[in-house]
């Protein structure tokens, strides 16, 4: 642990368990820290439902640079660690550089596909979750203006705004679209003062219900939102509780279910890509005691059929990764 800790630097967070056996999994957050409310907080909150289900014990490390991600890996599947689940795409080209010289160890990654035998790639449909808010969004509108804040501009993100829009659209499609992001490094997950200022600049061109997809950055823009007297829409974990009568729905991206069932596996874990979409419940939206005077029943149901029809397959999103148009939006 001395050792580790030594490598991967002073300000690296590493959690390791004395005692336990080889086998025993791990994971590795991205930047933003495990406990941002949002994408690295689901992905712990997998892992601690195997560990309590279980009685096992993982260990955990928690990204400070991204200098650190190919040591940070290299460490953990040199202590026996089996699997190593990482989140994030940021993640992709330093597993496929390192799972090569591991073929013992199985990996598991979150929202990248990495071609390599010993891995397996989740990715999600986000694009259908965000169409089912966007809808919600469209219709609790008041003035006919609704914001979207990403984190990085990359494409995944885009692929969550273009859901988004789509569902908007697809109730008014005269609907106003206000489309910002962080920023262009990693640092944009993580900064949510300008969360805050990019939500107020929203409100300020009309919006009144903004979407939040920018990890811990959006922790602001919801805090703006309520300070402010307008509606937000969490994202990745239920992040309706932050706010209560005030975030209109979360899209839930299920990276607790990614985690917990890549640690069930274990060191048997089944390598491929694996597709966590409407139908297997990998996306959705949050409702709950916190956010229910805000849905009404025609609401509800308008969503739902909605969710009926992408899951039957009759309603298909645009899908911003595969093709990098979008219909309901000019980015």
């Amino acid at each position: 642990m001395t050792l580790m800790k030594t490598l991967l630097g002073a300000a690296a967070t590493l959690a390791l368990t004395a005692g336990v056996s080889l086998a025993d999994p791990a994971i590795i957050f991205d930047l933003g820290g495990k406990f941002d409310k949002s994408f690295n907080e689901a992905a712990f909150n997998g892992a601690q439902r195997w560990a309590q289900e279980t009685g096992g014990t993982f260990k955990e490390l928690e990204m400070q640079s991204e200098a650190q991600r190919e040591q940070a890996l290299r460490r953990l599947a040199e202590s026996g660690a089996n699997p190593v689940v990482m989140t994030g795409f940021a993640f992709g080209d330093v597993l496929n550089k390192v799972a090569p010289d591991f073929p013992e160890t199985k990996f598991a990654i979150v929202d990248m596909v990495v071609e390599q035998p010993n891995v397996r790639s989740v990715v999600f449909t986000e694009n259908e979750g965000s169409y089912l808010v966007g809808m919600l969004a469209a219709q609790a509108s008041k003035t006919g203006t609704v914001g979207f804040i990403g984190g990085m501009d990359i494409p995944l993100i885009r692929k969550f705004a273009c859901g988004y829009a789509e569902g908007v659209k697809a109730v008014n499609p005269d609907a106003k679209i206000v489309v910002n992001f962080t920023g262009t490094t990693p640092a944009a997950w993580n900064d949510p003062v300008k969360g805050a200022e990019l939500a107020k600049g929203q409100k300020a061109q009309g919006a009144d219900v903004i979407y939040a997809a920018a990890g811990g950055t959006g922790i602001g823009v919801l805090q703006a939102a309520a300070d402010e007297g307008i509606l937000s829409i969490g994202v990745d974990s239920n992040q309706n509780y932050l706010h209560p009568g005030k975030v209109l729905t979360s899209m839930l991206k299920r990276v607790d279910n990614a985690v917990y069932e890549a640690f069930k596996e274990g060191t048997e874990l089944k390598t491929g890509i694996v597709v966590m979409d409407l139908k297997a419940e990998g996306v959705g939206y949050a409702l709950d005691d916190n956010n229910r005077p805000l849905i009404t029943a025609d609401m509800e149901a308008a969503v739902n059929a909605a969710a009926g029809k992408i899951k039957a397959g009759e309603l298909k999103v645009h899908d911003y990764m595969t093709d990098d148009s979008c219909p309901a939006l000019k980015f």
